[in-house]
């Protein structure tokens, strides 16, 4: 199991949480390019994560932690995918499965597991499955057992961070089938985590498989998760609202890549007329396009986990539906603007761009390969039913 050699820093508030991620973000992002390219791993990069306290920051105050809002949470997220669209992803179950234990966790479960997170151990994931009807047929299985605890069996794919966690929150059905979250150690005996994945994006998160072969869970690490969607609930905004904030940080990195290389490297076309590309009048009006494209997807990113944070202080029908459709907006404008970036960073940059030793095709890469994540289409949908009707969104925990 990782364990870290020294306790984790404790991040104070949110400024703090801006400061340390800006800073770990110019440290990861040298090197970026090159982990992508051998597809090593990212374990020395994580702990410094760890170490530097940010995987605790949504810790509530009452538990120690910094208790960030989720303006910042994004805003977070978004420097690290700018710098590395992978290391970025790897967190974001982790923090999904904290607000989980925010939501549903006893007393106990919460004291428990937020210390853990105060010292900096990690969250994985082992909740997607391959080859059933849909993403919400789970058909892993928390079987209770006689003296009160519970046998874990079932395969999980796209397990992100569950390679380098200490703790892997499974989302599984017990009696009744009802969805239950169980944290699992990463060393528990019946469970193997395959480090399997091979995308042509998100090369270096792992994203691989985890076996559970009647792996034992204690009662008291066990969630009952379908009490989260039986009332109004933020579950699904907030983890929408850190992938609409990756791709938002891929789109900025993208864009910032292509501007460096512009200015540094490409030559004017010859019709031009001027010395450099950077005056050309065209590539110009082409970064000035991709520029409003990237601010209005930060922009909604915004006002999205604005729109979080004032529901999380007053949850109702109503400021839920709002944040989930905020989130909505958010996230189909950032992968739009990540996917086109991404692409258009070797329209305007030139043939030299595209040699594979430069590492820049990673950014339309990581943005093609995590838009694919959910739908945006069903996200559109959505959008256009509570804007015409006044319908709001399911409570399904996509939105």
């Amino acid at each position: 199991m990782p364990s870290l050699p020294e306790p984790a820093h404790v991040i104070a508030d949110d400024t703090e949480a801006l400061k340390v991620a800006a800073a770990l973000a110019e440290e990861v992002r040298t090197g970026a390019a090159e982990r992508d390219a051998r597809r090593r791993l990212p374990r020395a990069e994580l702990d410094r994560l760890s170490a530097s306290g940010l995987l605790a920051i949504t810790v509530p105050a009452g538990y120690g932690g910094a208790e960030v809002s989720a303006v910042t949470l994004a805003e977070v997220f978004r420097l690290l995918a700018a710098a590395d669209a992978s290391l970025a992803q790897i967190p974001q179950s982790h923090f999904v499965y904290v607000n989980v234990l925010r939501r549903q966790g006893t007393k106990a479960q919460q004291a428990f597991f937020f210390g853990e997170v105060l010292a900096g151990k990690r969250f994985g994931n082992a909740q997607s499955e391959a080859g059933t009807k849909h993403l919400q047929d789970i058909r892993t299985r928390l079987a209770p057992a006689a003296d009160g605890s519970y046998s874990l069996t079932g395969v999980k794919h796209y397990s992100t961070g569950a390679l380098f966690a200490d703790w892997i929150p499974v989302l599984a059905r017990a009696e009744n089938d009802d969805l239950h979250v169980a944290y699992v150690p990463r060393d528990a005996p019946g469970l193997t985590v395959v480090d399997d994945w091979d995308g042509m994006g998100q090369r270096t998160t792992a994203s691989g498989t985890v076996r559970l072969a009647a792996v034992p869970v204690p009662a008291d690490r066990v969630v009952p998760h379908h009490l989260t969607f039986r009332r109004p609930q933020l579950h699904g905004a907030f983890a929408q609202l850190l992938h609409a904030a990756i791709d938002a940080g891929i789109a900025s990195g993208a864009l910032a890549e292509a501007v460096t290389f512009v200015r540094t490297k490409s030559r004017p076309w010859f019709e031009s007329g001027f010395e450099t590309a950077a005056e050309d009048p065209l590539l110009i009006q082409r970064f000035g396009e991709l520029a409003l494209q990237v601010r209005g997807a930060e922009a909604l990113l915004s006002a999205a986990a604005r729109a979080v944070d004032t529901a999380h202080g007053r949850l109702d029908e109503d400021t839920a539906a709002e944040a989930s459709i905020a989130v909505a907006a958010a996230k189909v404008a950032a992968a739009d603007a990540a996917v086109e970036t991404g692409s258009s960073l070797f329209e305007v940059s030139g043939t030299r761009s595209a040699l594979d030793a430069l590492g820049l095709h990673r950014h339309w890469r990581d943005a093609r390969t995590h838009t694919l994540h959910d739908p945006a289409r069903w996200k559109v949908q959505h959008i256009g039913r509570y804007v015409l009707n006044g319908t709001k969104p399911p409570r399904h925990g996509l939105l």
